[in-house]
């Protein structure tokens, strides 16, 4: 029988190693504020209730994005598709460029949602939540579009890097 030491010194980076064991899917979450496309990408989207319709994801108390898209009327989040890895790493580069040559639908109330996405919502803001070095935010959905059609699987995020799902 081996043992695991509780009381341990939990070492950021030995957590950060820790949690990338555990693939997870990646979204944008991207709005438009004041006339100009925000956003950024999560890979800590989970759903969460189906009455009243909640999905969470969690944003670093360190964004720089946050504060801009929390001003918005409605979000949009895109599941991204393994295709989409070049946009995910632009979703966490230079504020002014996350959004060039993307085809993206904006709604009348300003959620944008990346075309091409696996399932795509419009959601708003139903509760933050402080949780360390990270907020997690609770989102209402008012919309949802997902196509069973959809080529290729999910964008995989999994020991800091990206992969995809064999068929």
């Amino acid at each position: 029988m081996s043992t695991f030491t509780t009381n341990q010194d939990l070492d950021p980076v030995r957590l950060r190693q820790a949690f990338g064991v555990f693939p997870s899917g990646v979204v944008a979450v991207a709005a438009s504020v004041d006339g100009t496309l925000v956003g950024l990408a999560a890979s800590s989207f989970t759903s969460v209730s189906l009455d009243p319709p909640l999905v969470s994801v969690s944003i670093a108390n360190t964004s720089k994005t946050w504060p801009d898209l929390r001003r918005a009327e409605h979000l949009g989040v895109t599941v991204l598709a393994a295709h989409h890895g070049d946009l995910c790493r632009r979703l966490a580069g230079p504020v002014g460029h996350r959004f060039d040559d993307v085809a993206v639908s904006v709604t009348g109330t300003g959620a944008v949602t990346v075309d091409g996405g696996l399932a795509r919502f419009d959601c708003s803001i139903y509760r933050e939540v402080e949780a360390g070095d990270h907020t997690v935010v609770l989102l209402q959905l008012h919309a949802v579009d997902h196509s069973a059609d959809q080529d290729g699987g999910p964008l995989v995020f999994h020991r800091s890097g990206f992969g995809r799902l064999s068929p």
